[in-house]
């Protein structure tokens, strides 16, 4: 089988405009799942304290936690909500 493409009347240039946006990389925008749960480990990560400090802010009432089995989950939309601006 030949896979072999012969191009007529067509210029190198013509060739690079035309083949240049199949070339690029193409832009993706990712959109986080409106029901995104991590884990405990996760939110300390993002808010950059430990598992005591969740644990805290959970039985407070500051952050909400859902479980299934032996998991304990949040949600990353609430978590990320439950920052709010301090103004002094």
């Amino acid at each position: 089988m030949n896979t072999q493409i012969f191009l007529n009347g067509i210029t190198l240039q013509q060739l690079a405009e035309a083949l240049a946006p199949l070339l690029q990389p193409q832009q993706v925008k990712q959109t986080e799942p409106e029901n995104d749960f991590v884990t405990r480990e996760e939110v300390c990560k993002l808010l950059s304290f430990n598992k005591t400090t969740l644990y805290k802010h959970t039985k407070s009432g500051k952050l909400l936690s859902y479980g299934i089995g032996n998991r304990v989950l949040y949600s990353r939309k609430q978590v990320l909500e439950a920052v709010k601006p301090i103004n002094h």
